[in-house]
């Protein structure tokens, strides 16, 4: 029995009744016999059901740390797949000449891993800034096959690369690879189980850079599936970073995805005009590893910053290219884990295809948390509903909080056929002590509906200016040569209640700073309302509170977006909390992350600020990245005694697109 023999709202209802997972037997009469509709009762991460043969899925992807919780057995055993990525490892930068990419991430797969009901917590491995080894990623789901994170990218002239899973390239001139400690020989194809005991999953080395004779371009960093290039000793051709490896897992045999590729080297002095310069991987097998940094003027010291890793993939971060500091390096992208398992034997289809589909309430749901293609064929005929997050703004060293990334929400007729790229802005950074947070990338749901990032937080280092920079929500204004005014938003106010946004999107400005000793930073501006102004010398102010999901999202399967006020879930793109600073004690405390109500929840609408601790002298504390797909802006560190350095402000989160038709 196919449902192409149900019509009208027979067909949806048995549709939401199969994938709801509740169900055990369907009677009916009218189609003959019973049909097995169930598999484990389970929730937690972004729901991902889909057909592979005459089996049904459903994928639990978790882009974020939390939790899977089974509260039923099913009767298609109880037994689970799962995929899990580790963090990919940051770009490296080189003062002389192009750097070598970051490694991948590493990648485990397996069957048949057994389950009971019971809660299994999820630790999600970042993605490392440059130079930095990415985080590892595991659950006691999949025991002893934690798979971790990629090795940095060389961190300057003649530097080894770092090692991890797939290890990062060495920069030249001279520097060697670093270690992997992943597995090597994946044979290629699709789906392929990790091998044991090794317990860090798929995973080589990077490469080491071309002898003296060569051009100093960057070198690549080690991928899941094979290992690193060498630069072309004929000059503008740097290392094309190793091969990802390719996962049916979270979105099923039509949307293959590629993970744990490593970072592609930058460009020295080579003619390249292009953005990103050639690298001779397949698209399939890229893995969401960064570009290398290009070198578009074919000059000395014009170099620009190597790509960041895709979030959810493990990517390595790419080189930066010709003579840059260290934050010339591309982020490696963050891990991700999936567990997927069976759930019924019936034909569910989608009118569209791309991220993440589920269903419920009537309708048919894609979550994208990853740059993804969206296609609809000629017989699409719906009104779409969509909600669009940027980037989070990253927040500054002892200083403000970033803004969150803007909100774009609005509901477009859409006729088919339809194929564009649904693109996910990425978290802006703290490239370094003393340094303030860069603005959040712009994400697109296509190239009609495009909306930026959040402003990065202010720390008025270095002749920086003690305003927060803009986005459409602003950063936090800086404590030092302030007081520094909050950044200004680009985007417009949030009424208080869902709808229809301005192009612009919903923003708010970030909070101001104040100057001491002692003295602390503003918050960041959230899509729903205004960072706040550091209440007091010892205290920063919050970030901006973010906004909840229309209803038509919030799926009670799937646990997309965060804690929110009153405990209630779904929440996004709060502005992170503002850092501090005081020479004496007692400890300050740094800003709440999205607004007055968050201590309790942080994670819901951005983060909590770094807090220092007691003594004459506290330490620099770091300030806290905000999760990927949040939107949230990273807060802001707490300084140490000047003038030595203070820890780097937190990463932003970065983005999300959520549609929905009738299905």
């Amino acid at each position: 029995m196919a449902f192409k023999n149900i019509k009208g709202n027979v067909r949806n209802s048995l549709l939401d009744y199969f994938v709801s997972g509740k169900a055990v037997q369907y009677h009916s009469n009218q189609f003959g016999g019973a049909v097995t509709l169930s598999g484990l009762t389970a929730t937690g991460g972004v729901i991902s059901d889909y057909v592979d043969g005459s089996s049904v899925y459903r994928a639990h992807i978790f882009t974020s740390s939390g939790t899977f919780d089974v509260t039923a057995p099913g009767v298609y055993g109880d037994t689970v797949d799962c995929l899990i990525v580790g963090g990919g490892g940051g770009g490296g930068y080189s003062p002389s000449f192009g750097a070598s990419g970051g490694g991948g991430g590493g990648v485990h797969y397996k069957t048949s891993l057994p389950v009971t009901t019971t809660t299994y917590p999820v630790n999600i491995g970042a993605g490392g800034a440059a130079t930095i080894v990415g985080g590892s990623t595991s659950s006691p789901l999949a025991p002893s096959r934690t798979a971790a994170g990629g090795g940095g990218g060389g961190a300057g002239d003649g530097a080894n690369g770092g090692g991890g899973a797939s290890s990062g390239g060495g920069n030249w001139p001279g520097g060697s690879a670093g270690t992997a400690s992943g597995a090597s020989g994946h044979p290629g194809g699709i789906d392929v189980e990790s091998p044991s005991p090794n317990a860090n999953g798929w995973g080589n080395v990077g490469s080491a850079p071309s002898p003296p004779s060569s051009q100093g371009d960057g070198s690549g960093g080690g991928g899941a599936g094979s290992a690193g290039l060498t630069q072309s000793p004929l000059g503008a051709n740097p290392g094309d970073g190793g091969q990802g490896v390719r996962y049916s897992t979270a979105y099923g045999p039509t949307n293959v995805v590629s993970y744990g590729g490593g970072g592609t080297g930058g460009l020295h002095n080579g003619p390249n005009p292009d953005i990103s310069p050639l690298d001779s991987r397949p698209a399939a097998l890229k893995g969401g590893s960064g570009y290398g940094g290009p070198n578009p003027n074919s000059a000395a010291g014009s170099g620009l910053p190597g790509g960041n890793g895709d979030a959810g993939t493990g990517g390595g971060g790419g080189g930066a290219g010709n003579k840059l500091g260290a934050s010339g390096g591309g982020n490696g992208g963050s891990g991700v884990f999936v567990v997927r398992y069976q759930i019924g034997q019936l034909t569910a289809t989608a009118k569209a295809t791309g991220g993440a589909i589920s269903y419920y309430g009537g309708k048919t749901i894609h979550t994208f948390t990853s740059t993804q293609p969206f296609s609809a064929p000629p017989s699409f005929n719906e009104t779409v509903e969509f909600v669009a997050i940027g980037g989070g703004g990253g927040g500054a060293d002892d200083g403000g909080g970033g803004g969150a990334g803007g909100w774009r929400e609005q509901s477009v007729p859409m006729v088919g056929p339809q194929s564009f790229t649904v693109t996910i802005g990425a978290g802006g950074v703290c490239p370094g002590p003393q340094q303030s947070g860069t603005q959040g990338s712009a994400t697109s749901f296509g190239p009609s509906y495009p909306i930026g990032g959040g402003g990065g937080g202010d720390s008025a280092y270095s002749g920086n200016p003690a305003t927060g920079g803009p986005g459409v929500s602003g950063g936090g204004g800086s404590r030092y040569g302030g007081p520094g005014a909050g950044g200004p938003a680009t985007g417009a106010p949030f009424p208080g209640t869902p709808g229809t946004s301005p192009t612009a999107g919903w923003g708010a400005a970030g909070g101001a700073g104040i100057e001491g000793p002692p003295a602390a930073s503003g918050g960041g501006g959230g899509a729903g309302g205004t960072g706040g102004t550091a209440p007091g010398p010892a205290t920063g102010g919050y970030g901006g509170p973010g906004i909840q999901l229309p209803s038509t999202f919030r799926d009670p399967k799937s646990r997309v977006g965060f804690p929110g006020p009153g405990g209630g879930n779904y929440w996004f793109a709060g502005g992170g909390g503002g850092g501090y600073w005081t020479p004496g004690s007692p400890a300050g405390a740094g800003g709440a992350g999205g607004g007055p109500g968050a201590p309790t929840n942080p994670e819901g609408l951005g983060w909590a600020g770094a807090a220092a601790g007691p003594g004459p002298y506290p330490p620099a504390v770091p300030g806290v990245n905000a999760a990927a797909n949040s939107g949230s802006g990273g807060s802001g560190s707490s300084g140490g005694p000047y003038p030595s350095p203070g820890g780097k402000g937190g990463s932003g989160g970065s983005g999300i697109v959520i549609i929905a038709y009738p299905s």
